[in-house]
C-alpha cells in the first residue's frame, strides 16, 4: 500500500438494539464510501458486521471463537459496488461482542498489510455498547483492553468508535453501558484512538469523517520574542472551508475504441488589437495596465516584481493585548494553530509557560507573520492561548489574521443610544423575547448539543456527492428529495415549533407585524412610527424611489409625503434643512388659514416631528413647536389649540435626541415658554 493511501474497516454493530438507527448508519456509510471514490480512489475498504446469527470470519475458522461477527467484504480498493452494498446492511438477531468485532478487524489489517508496507490503517466501529462483552479466558477486560491496544498502537492502527445511544431497545443495563464506556476509554489512553458519543442521526453523518485530510505545515520556523530568545514552532491550518470537488472540461471527441484517451480539453488564447485584425500579440508585446483616473497607466512584469513588499520569513511578537480589545467580527481568514516544535523540549516548554500566562491574565499576542520567503505580503495577526487538558497534547495558540484599516469596512448606521424611548422594546416584550430565545436554545441540559459545528456536515456537499454517485449508475438520474436529515441543518425544528406554540403566539402578538411593500430599485425608506404620547393610528412604513421623485419643493397637495421624499434625499446635505424650513413654512400658512380642525396641519406638526428625530434637529422643532403655539394664542384659534393639546405632541426629549436640551419631564412644557392665559372660545 503507498504511503498516502488508507486502509479502512469499517466495524458495524447489527444486533437487534441497533435496528432503529442502521438506516441512518447506511447512509452515512454510503456518504463515506462516496467521497473516497472522488478524493481516495484507491483507498481500501473492508466491512465487519457483528451481532448476527451466522459467523464468518479467518480467526474463527483458524482459533475458533469470535462468533456471531461475519466479514462481508474483505479488504480491497473501493469501488461502486461496495457504496451499494453498505446500504443493505444485514439485520442481526443476537447481542454483538465489540471487542471481537475489534480484534477480527485487526487481524485483518495486520495481515493485509504485513511485511512493513507503508500507509495509514484505520478502524471505525460504529456500536451502542449497550450489550455486555464475553469474559476473556485470562485476566481481566481491562487486561485484554490493553492488550490489544498495544498491539493497535504497535502496528500503527487507529480506531474511532462512535457511539449512537439516541434509540435503545430494551433495558440496557446501566452496569454494562458504564463498563463498555470505560472500556472503550482504554483504547484512547493505551492506542491512538477517540470515542464519539452521538444521539441523531445528523451527528452521525458528521462524526464520521468522510474525506482524509494529511495534515501539512503552513510554516516552520522561530516564533521571535525578540532578537536574542526565538522559539521553534510549526503552523497547521485548523479550520478551512471545503469546497465542492472542481469539476473538469470533458471531450467526447476520442474515438470509443481508444482505452487509453483522456478526453482533455485544452483552452488557449489569442489577443489581437481588434476583434477584426488577424495579428496576433505576442506575449512580450502585452503588458499590464492599472486604471488611474481617466488613463490606464502601462507597468511591466519587471516593475512589478520591484514594486513587491519582500521581507524575510519568519514569526515575530509585537506585543500583548487585552482580549476583549479584539472584538470577535476583526477575525478575518481561516484559523491556523501554532504548536511547539515536537523534538525540542524548551520550545515546548517556553509555548506552555507563555500560553498558560496569557489565559491566566487574558491577554492575547499581536503577532507579524510572513509565512515564505519571497512572500508579497505582510500578516498581522492575534495569537490566543490554548491550553491543553491532556498530558500527551502540547499547548499552543489559535491564529487568526487581523485587518488593516483598508479592510475595516465603515457603515454609516446611527447609534442605538440615540433611538428614542419609543423605538425600544418595554418590559413585556422583553420578557417574551426572552422566552423565544430559551425556546430555540440548541444546547438543552441533558441533551447533546445541535449542530455542533464538529458533528454537522456541510448539506450541499453532501447532497453533491450523492447526486455525483446516482449519476455514475445512470446519466439520467433525477435529483432527489431533499433528505430530511439535511432539512435539520437548513429549517428550524418543527417538532420544537410546534411543541411552543403558545411562545411563538406571544411573541407575535407583542410585536405589530405589517405587510411591507415591496420596494423599488434605489428606494429611500422613511420610518414614520407614533411620536412620544401620539394617538395617531396611520403610521406607517413609506418607501419612495429617489430617483423618480427628486421633489425639492413641499407642495400644498402633498406636503407630508414631499417633506419625507425631501429628507430621505442624499444627493446633498441641504436638503434636510431645506425640508425642515419650507414644512415649517408649510404648517404656518395652514394655521393661518385654518378654516376646519386643522388636521392636515396636525399631521405636518407630526411629520415634521419624526422628521426632527430622524435627522437629530430636536432644536429646530421645540423652537418651532414654542413659536406655533404662542402664534395660536395671538390668533385666538381656540379650536385649533383644542385639537392640538388633545393628540399630546410634545417636544422632542433628550431620550429620542441626546442634543435636546429638554428633559423627559419637562416635554409637555412647551407651553409655560412666554406664557399667556389660553383664550375661551
Amino acid at each position: 500500500m503507498a504511503r498516502n493511501r488508507e486502509g479502512l474497516v469499517l466495524l458495524i454493530d447489527v444486533g437487534p438494539a441497533m435496528h432503529s438507527v442502521l438506516p441512518d448508519v447506511e447512509k452515512a456509510c454510503s456518504l463515506l464510501l462516496q467521497k473516497k471514490l472522488i478524493y481516495n480512489k484507491y483507498d481500501e475498504v473492508g466491512i465487519v458486521v457483528f451481532g448476527t446469527e451466522e459467523t464468518g470470519n479467518e480467526l474463527a475458522r483458524e482459533i475458533g471463537g469470535y462468533e456471531h461477527v461475519k466479514v462481508l467484504r474483505n479488504i480491497r480498493v473501493v469501488d461502486e459496488v461496495v457504496a451499494e452494498h453498505v446500504k443493505q446492511l444485514p439485520r442481526g438477531t443476537v447481542a454483538g461482542d465489540f471487542l471481537d468485532a475489534v480484534i477480527v478487524g485487526m487481524d485483518m489489517l495486520i495481515k493485509m498489510y504485513s511485511g512493513g508496507q507503508k500507509g495509514k490503517k484505520r478502524m471505525c466501529l460504529i456500536t451502542n455498547a449497550a450489550c455486555p462483552t464475553k469474559d476473556p479466558f485470562e485476566g481481566t477486560k481491562d487486561d485484554q483492553v490493553s492488550t490489544i491496544a498495544t498491539k493497535m498502537a504497535a502496528e500503527g492502527i487507529k480506531m474511532e468508535s462512535i457511539v449512537m445511544r439516541s434509540n435503545l431497545i430494551g433495558d440496557a443495563h446501566e452496569k454494562v453501558i458504564e463498563e463498555n464506556d470505560h472500556l472503550l476509554n482504554l483504547f484512547s489512553s493505551n492506542a491512538i484512538a477517540k470515542t464519539v458519543n452521538v444521539e441523531s442521526p445528523l451527528s452521525l453523518l458528521g462524526s464520521l469523517k468522510t474525506r482524509r485530510v494529511a495534515p501539512v505545515t503552513l510554516f516552520r520556523g522561530d516564533l521571535e520574542i525578540n532578537p536574542t530568545m526565538k522559539i521553534k514552532v510549526w503552523v497547521y491550518k485548523k479550520v478551512a472551508e471545503e469546497r465542492l470537488p472542481t469539476l473538469q472540461l470533458y471531450s467526447d471527441k476520442a474515438p470509443p475504441t481508444d482505452k487509453f484517451a483522456k478526453h482533455e480539453v485544452k483552452i488557449d488564447y489569442d489577443y489581437k488589437v481588434t476583434a477584426e485584425s488577424t495579428q496576433v500579440i505576442a506575449p512580450e508585446e502585452r503588458v499590464k495596465g492599472f486604471r488611474y483616473g481617466p488613463q490606464v497607466i502601462p507597468i511591466s512584469p519587471d516593475e512589478i516584481e520591484t514594486l513587491k513588499f519582500k521581507t524575510d520569513k519568519g514569526m515575530k511578537l509585537l506585543g500583548f493585548t487585552e482580549a476583549s480589545n479584539i472584538l470577535r467580527h476583526y477575525y478575518m481568514k481561516d484559523v491556523n494553530i501554532v504548536v511547539p516544535d515536537p523534538s525540542k523540549e524548551k520550545s515546548v516548554l517556553a509555548v506552555s509557560a507563555i500560553a498558560r500566562e496569557m489565559k491566566e491574565t487574558n491577554k492575547v499576542a499581536i503577532v507579524r507573520c510572513v509565512w515564505r520567503n519571497g512572500q508579497g505580503n505582510v500578516v498581522v495577526g492575534v495569537l490566543t492561548p490554548n491550553v491543553s487538558e491532556r498530558n500527551d497534547t502540547p499547548d499552543s495558540f489559535y491564529f487568526n489574521v487581523l485587518p488593516f484599516a483598508e479592510d475595516v469596512r465603515e457603515f454609516p448606521f446611527p447609534s442605538f443610544n440615540k433611538l428614542p424611548s419609543s423605538w425600544k422594546p418595554d418590559e413585556q416584550q422583553q420578557a417574551v423575547a426572552d422566552n423565544l430565545v430559551k425556546m430555540l436554545d440548541l444546547a438543552p441540559s441533558a441533551k447533546e448539543e445541535v449542530l455542533l459545528p464538529d458533528l454537522t456536515p456541510n448539506p450541499v456537499l453532501q447532497r453533491f456527492y450523492e447526486y455525483l454517485e446516482l449519476k455514475s449508475r445512470s446519466t439520467d438520474a433525477a435529483l432527489p428529495p431533499m433528505d430530511e436529515t439535511f432539512k435539520r441543518i437548513m429549517e428550524q425544528d418543527p417538532e420544537l415549533s410546534s411543541n411552543n406554540k403558545s411562545i411563538m403566539d406571544a411573541f407575535r402578538a407583542s410585536f405589530e407585524v405589517k405587510e411591507n411593500p415591496k420596494l423599488k430599485k434605489a428606494s429611500k425608506r422613511l420610518l414614520r412610527d407614533k411620536p412620544s404620547g401620539s394617538d395617531d393610528e396611520d403610521n406607517r412604513m413609506i418607501t419612495y424611489d429617489a430617483n423618480e421623485n427628486k421633489i425639492d419643493v413641499v407642495g400644498d397637495v402633498n406636503p407630508i409625503q414631499d417633506f419625507e421624499a425631501m429628507i430621505s434625499r442624499r444627493d446633498n446635505h441641504d436638503w434636510a434643512t431645506k425640508a425642515i424650513t419650507q414644512m415649517k413654512n408649510r404648517i404656518v400658512k395652514l394655521v393661518e388659514n385654518c378654516t376646519d380642525e386643522g388636521d392636515k396641519a396636525l399631521e405636518c406638526v407630526l411629520a415634521l416631528r419624526k422628521g426632527c428625530v430622524l435627522e437629530q434637529e430636536p432644536k429646530q422643532f421645540n423652537e418651532f413647536l414654542n413659536h406655533l403655539f404662542e402664534l395660536c394664542q395671538e390668533r385666538k384659534l381656540s379650536h385649533f389649540l383644542k385639537h392640538f393639546t388633545s393628540k399630546k405632541i410634545t417636544l422632542i426629549p433628550k431620550s429620542e435626541a441626546p442634543d435636546s436640551d429638554v428633559v423627559d419631564e419637562n416635554a409637555g412644557d412647551y407651553f409655560t415658554v412666554k406664557p399667556e392665559p389660553m383664550l375661551e372660545s
